[in-house]
């Protein structure tokens, strides 16, 4: 695909837009629900048990130690300060095995994220990665989804908003095409080739059989790639009455998305077979609104809707006595957080 109509497809296709372009026109949105809380940065109350309501900065390994242990990885938390070998050794002995999944403790949007599958990528992870980050044995599970939960403060009982199903970035061999044809072939591939040929090199020369699939990237973030399938018509009460019994055990989690491997929705809503990889608090985005499917009106409909009931909660719970942040903390946080990201996005 030539470059001119890479980049018409990027203009064409509002999934590919920075995020400032999505959201800045949504500013007035948030402006009337800061007066309305009489705060900028309202959404620190929305869940106390987060940093900043888990909108950014947050330590996901303290996020994971409220989640009931048997439905997360097990995870071990890696220090900057520590030896290569040692962290390593503190890994195995954790009975995590290569391969591995290692993230950053504050990250987002799957930046840093990584299957370690040796020695030598550990060391060379653990080289490059600017943060503490985190081990987490690899999920047998092949399927992902992303469930946003609401659930007002003095309520017993939450609700899913929003579904999604990720397909990870792949390309299926046709029997002549090398890998590299493959992914130039197909828009959502093409825009991660730059990532790609740093990622495996030579390797995607290499020529597939007829259907044979090869997983390009084995993470479900819409920012390596993964497509977003809106699959909200698929609840049911099973899987409401599943995430519902995880997150009334979660304290004072009110509001956010979970990011769920799991074999089949069926199993999922039968409590079987699924691992919680990520829970996301007040910074979550309702990600099925990245459905090719959908227009921009459609995601600045759900966004605004979602950012209401984000307003409501954080009222709430200030009025019980939950703080929010001060305009000089919040403006220090996304400072933070735009530092933070700018390295991760070298890793």
């Amino acid at each position: 695909m030539s470059s001119w109509r890479l980049k018409w497809h990027k203009l064409t296709h509002w999934e590919y837009w920075p995020l400032w372009a999505i959201y800045y026109p949504l500013f007035p949105v948030w402006l009337y629900y800061s007066i309305k809380a009489r705060s900028f940065f309202f959404f620190n109350a929305s869940n106390p048990s987060m940093k900043n309501g888990g909108m950014a900065m947050e330590s996901k390994m303290e996020i994971y130690k409220m989640i009931p242990k048997q439905h997360i990885p097990q995870t071990v938390f890696i220090s900057k300060d520590e030896q290569p070998e040692v962290a390593l050794e503190c890994v195995l002995n954790a009975e995590i095995s290569f391969p591995f999944i290692a993230k950053p403790d504050i990250g987002m949007k799957a930046f840093g994220v990584d299957k370690i599958h040796n020695k030598d990528d550990f060391k060379h992870y653990f080289s490059k990665t600017p943060e503490n980050f985190l081990v987490q044995e690899l999920i047998p599970y092949s399927k992902e989804v992303g469930i946003f939960y609401v659930r007002k403060p003095g309520e017993k009982k939450g609700k899913i908003t929003g579904i999604v199903s990720k397909e990870f970035l792949s390309v299926t061999g046709d029997g002549q095409s090398s890998i590299l044809q493959l992914i130039k072939k197909d828009p959502r591939s093409h825009l991660q080739l730059k990532v790609l040929q740093k990622r495996f090199g030579f390797k995607l020369n290499q020529v597939l059989n007829k259907d044979e699939e090869f997983i390009l990237v084995p993470f479900g973030s819409h920012t390596r790639g993964a497509k977003f399938v809106d699959d909200t018509h698929r609840l049911n009460a099973g899987l409401l009455k599943v995430i519902d019994d995880i997150c009334s055990k979660i304290e004072d989690f009110h509001y956010g998305r979970l990011d769920v491997l799991h074999n089949s929705l069926e199993d999922l809503s039968n409590g079987e077979n699924f691992s919680i990889i990520e829970i996301n608090g007040a910074g979550g985005e309702a990600t099925h609104i990245y459905d090719p499917k959908h227009s921009l009106w459609f995601a600045w409909k759900e966004i605004t809707r979602h950012w209401g009931m984000l307003n409501e909660i954080s009222i709430i719970n200030h009025k019980k006595g939950h703080s929010y942040l001060s305009f000089k903390d919040g403006r220090e946080m996304l400072r933070a957080n735009g530092e933070l990201e700018a390295q991760l996005k070298i890793i």
